[in-house]
């Protein structure tokens, strides 16, 4: 298991990824907009947002970085715009994990199944460190 670095853009990830790519010498990034994701009535996508990156993930020098733009509507902040992210294939070690960082915290979204994984989660612990929660059982693919 290791602790990967996600960092959130303002609308330019892509830009930023292909930049990363070059300069470390990476594989081409595979890249999973917005508008690539199933629809959610709760959250409906503009138009104009399904262009940008929901996810991308590029390996540097044996680090697992991931990138995002940020959801449409929601804020960006330069500077706090990173959070940590814990993908293991055990998930009882994914909840063990959450719930003593949650202690004190704040959730941003309880455990739960998503379309890309069977468990995943996030929150700001009592520190106010941001940390995601990724359960995978090797069908991620990203």
């Amino acid at each position: 298991m290791s602790v990967d670095v996600y960092l959130n853009f303002n609308g330019n990830c892509r830009e930023a990824v292909e930049f990363y790519a070059e300069v470390f010498g990476t594989e081409k990034p595979r890249m999973m907009t917005f508008g690539q994701a199933p629809p959610n009535p709760e959250f409906p996508l503009q138009e104009d947002a399904k262009h940008l990156i929901m996810h991308a993930r590029l390996d540097i020098d044996g680090s697992n970085v991931m990138f995002s733009d940020v959801f449409p509507g929601m804020p960006f902040v330069a500077g706090t715009n990173i959070s940590l992210s814990i993908v293991n294939k055990d998930i009882e070690k994914i909840k063990s994990f959450f719930h003593k960082l949650k202690e004190g915290g704040t959730v941003g979204m309880e455990l739960q199944e998503t379309f890309w994984s069977k468990c995943y989660g996030s929150l700001k612990d009592k520190f106010g460190i941001d940390w995601q929660f990724n359960y995978d059982n090797g069908s991620m693919g990203m």
